[in-house]
């Protein structure tokens, strides 16, 4: 039978939850959690989710989507507005308050990836990091 430690998915799972560990340590003054942390990073990079496209892409359920974007909101770091092709839908936007807050901690965050991977030389980081995209595909997107 197979050592434990032998087994790559339950290391990369033990490696999750450290890394999780890790980011909610980082987060924890701002009050948020790394939830909260991911749904600001994700819009970050588009001009607005519907709650719906927040789940499937995080992988998040929909219950917790309305929780964190609540949570958000009462921060000032995220907003809710009509979507600009159906009224009746809501979009959940990063206000500049969000902004500001990620730029500050965008060297907090490296800091925390580079703990969890200073037994790596920066060769290793950059192909563990393709290695895993490649690993992860379109369960990502």
């Amino acid at each position: 039978m197979r050592a434990l430690h032998a087994d790559t998915g339950y290391l990369l799972y033990r490696l999750g939850l450290r890394s999780g560990q890790l980011f909610n340590t980082f987060l924890q003054e701002s009050g948020l959690r790394l939830r909260h942390y991911a749904v600001l990073r994700f819009l970050a990079t588009c001009e607005g989710a519907l709650q719906r496209e927040l789940s499937t892409q995080l992988g998040y359920d929909p219950s917790a989507i309305v929780g964190l974007v609540d949570d958000l909101e009462k921060l000032g770091f995220a907003e809710r507005r009509p979507a600009p092709d159906d009224r009746r839908s809501r979009i959940v936007v990063l206000t500049e308050d969000g902004r500001a807050f990620l730029r500050d901690t965008d060297q907090a965050g490296q800091e925390v990836t580079d703990e969890l991977l200073a037994p790596l030389a920066p060769a290793e980081r950059k192909t563990l990091h393709t290695l895993l995209l490649r690993v992860a595909g379109d369960r990502l997107a």
